[in-house]
């Protein structure tokens, strides 16, 4: 199998490491447990958040065990990495959907049935029952202000204000390694470049509560961009979400699908568990038949894979597919409303009209004269249905779930009408 760090270092997945050395030694010789955080400020994940745990999952792969901490206490507090102002606090309850949202997403990435199956924790569980006493008795005396304002994401508070909840999160975040290091034999935390404060926090944490022969170690990945200079995870529409609620399959397959061939082999390093060989194939493809773009369509299948499945997969497949032979009769009402969810939308009552005054009134033509033509030329369709009759009535029978409708003009203009 691939030596693991040098696999890594090939991803460009390796930013920071404490101590290179010591760790290349350490996975030479034995099988590890290393963690990885999410605090659970929402009920699911972006795919912002997932290139730390793909990480994990390849040292899975390599036969170490992956925890997955879910912040179900620093989620109450807010870590101040990487932000400008304080976090919206939440409610115990909200948080508890959050994490039990993110809970289904970590069961998709990662294998939890094998010998080295991963684990979860929620830091409540050790950091709920703590009272204020023993929080600044037993580890508020072990880390030094100063050293504390040294780091990056307080330091760069300052000026703005910063709470004494925010400050006091890389403490809890090092209690937390700490607690993971005594109970359950964690030697390695893995997180993203923003969070190297509160990694080395941790890691001084255990070495202040344990004699010298304690070794543990962090290692962050690089934050991701596109070549552009825009940010990674965003589409037209907002975040990428891995909750199929928020961000249906085919949504997050057109996303991955619509990768410039500046990015598309980058990522697939980054995201996908492709061999070393197979991303170089690819990468010739990229370079010699561009148009074919079959770097961008493995990427979108091995992604939506892993995240939602082969059965989302053959569904955002189906529906790309649908879209772009123009045969919307091959695709259901739900698929119709995912795959059309950001084309441009009108509201209309539900009443019967000619066709001609239907596409008028839903700005579809822009005269009743260029409605006759579009119409008589085979220009119209309703739900993948050619409408060619200029005495043609729309009727609820033309209404999906009797709420919205599809309707194109030309090869590309849709439309999608909303009956209230």
């Amino acid at each position: 199998m691939t030596n693991l760090l040098d696999d890594l270092a090939w991803r460009g997945l390796l930013y920071q490491q404490t101590d290179a050395e010591g760790m290349e030694q350490l996975l030479g010789k034995e099988k590890i447990s290393l963690y990885c955080g999410v605090d659970p400020t929402a009920d699911s994940m972006h795919i912002g958040h997932i290139v730390p745990l793909l990480t994990l999952r390849r040292f899975q792969m390599h036969g170490h065990r992956p925890i997955l901490l879910v912040g179900g206490a620093t989620g109450m507090i807010g870590d101040p990495s990487g932000r400008s102002e304080e976090r919206q606090l939440q409610t115990t309850e909200q948080i508890d959907l959050n994490v039990q949202g993110i809970k289904k997403q970590m069961e998709q990435i990662f294998d939890f049935e094998s010998e080295n199956g991963a684990q979860m924790v929620n830091n409540q569980e050790w950091i709920g029952s703590m009272n204020v006493i023993e929080f600044l008795r037993d580890f508020g005396k072990l880390i030094n202000i100063n050293y504390m304002l040294g780091k990056d994401s307080i330091a760069s508070r300052l000026d703005t204000g910063l709470s004494f909840t925010e400050f006091t999160y890389t403490l809890i975040q090092g209690i937390d390694f700490n607690h993971l290091y005594d109970h359950f034999g964690c030697r390695v935390q893995v997180g993203g470049s923003d969070q190297w404060g509160n990694i080395t926090t941790g890691l001084e944490m255990i070495r202040k509560t344990h004699d010298e022969n304690a070794k543990a170690y962090g290692i962050t990945i690089p934050l991701v961009t596109k070549s552009d200079g825009t940010k990674f995870g965003k589409s037209a529409s907002g975040s990428v979400w891995l909750d199929a609620k928020k961000t249906s399959p085919y949504e997050f397959y057109q996303f991955w699908i619509n990768t410039a061939d500046s990015d598309v082999i980058k990522y697939l390093k980054i995201f996908t568990f492709l061999e070393r060989a197979e991303i170089e194939a690819l990468e010739v493809t990229v370079e010699n038949e561009p148009h074919l773009r079959k770097a961008q369509i493995t990427l979108a299948e091995e992604m939506t894979r892993l995240i939602h499945g082969q059965d989302a997969l053959d569904q955002a497949i189906r529906i790309s597919q649908a879209l772009f032979s123009g045969n919307l009769k091959a695709l259901t009402a739900t698929e119709m409303k995912d795959a059309f969810k950001d084309v441009p939308s009108v509201e209309m009552a539900k009443e019967e009209k000619t066709i001609v005054d239907f596409i008028v009134e839903a700005t579809v033509s822009p005269s009743k004269r260029q409605a006759r033509e579009d119409v008589a030329n085979g220009a119209i369709s309703i739900n993948g249905e050619k409408v060619t009759d200029v005495a043609y009535v729309v009727s609820g029978a033309d209404r999906l779930e009797d709420e919205f409708m599809i309707v194109r003009r030309g090869k590309k203009n849709y439309k999608m009408i909303k009956f209230v």
